[in-house]
C-alpha cells in the first residue's frame, strides 16, 4: 500500500468539507426561506424510504461475509423483511423479522 502524504490527506478533507458545506448552503442558505414547488415536495417524501434499501441492497447481493457471492441466508432474510414490511406496515417489525430470519438461516445453513 502506498503512503499518502499528510498534506494530501488534509487537502482532501478540506475540499470534501467545503463541498459538503456548499451543497447544504445552496439549499438551506440560499433557497431555504422560499416555498418549494409541489413537485419537489412530492419527490422529497420518498427520500427516506429510498435510503435504507440503498444501504442494504449491496450487502444482500454482494455480501462481504461470503466473498461477494450471493448467499441464501441473506437473500431469504431480505425477502422476509420485505414481506413483513408489506404485511405489517411497520418498519421495526420488518427489521426484527428480517434479523430473526437472518440469524435462523445462518444457524440452519451454516
Amino acid at each position: 500500500m502506498r503512503d499518502i502524504a499528510t498534506l494530501d490527506i488534509w487537502i482532501v478533507i478540506a475540499v470534501l468539507g467545503l463541498g459538503s458545506f456548499g451543497l447544504r448552503f445552496v439549499f438551506l442558505g440560499l433557497i431555504g426561506d422560499r416555498p418549494m414547488p409541489g413537485w419537489v415536495l412530492r419527490h422529497l417524501r420518498y427520500t427516506a424510504v429510498a435510503v435504507l434499501p440503498a444501504l442494504v441492497a449491496p450487502m444482500v447481493v454482494w455480501p462481504p461475509a461470503t466473498g461477494g457471492t450471493l448467499d441464501t441466508a441473506r437473500l431469504t432474510a431480505a425477502c422476509v423483511t420485505i414481506i413483513a414490511g408489506l404485511i405489517t406496515r411497520n418498519v421495526l417489525a420488518a427489521i426484527i423479522a428480517g434479523g430473526a430470519a437472518l440469524y435462523l438461516m445462518l444457524y440452519l445453513v451454516g
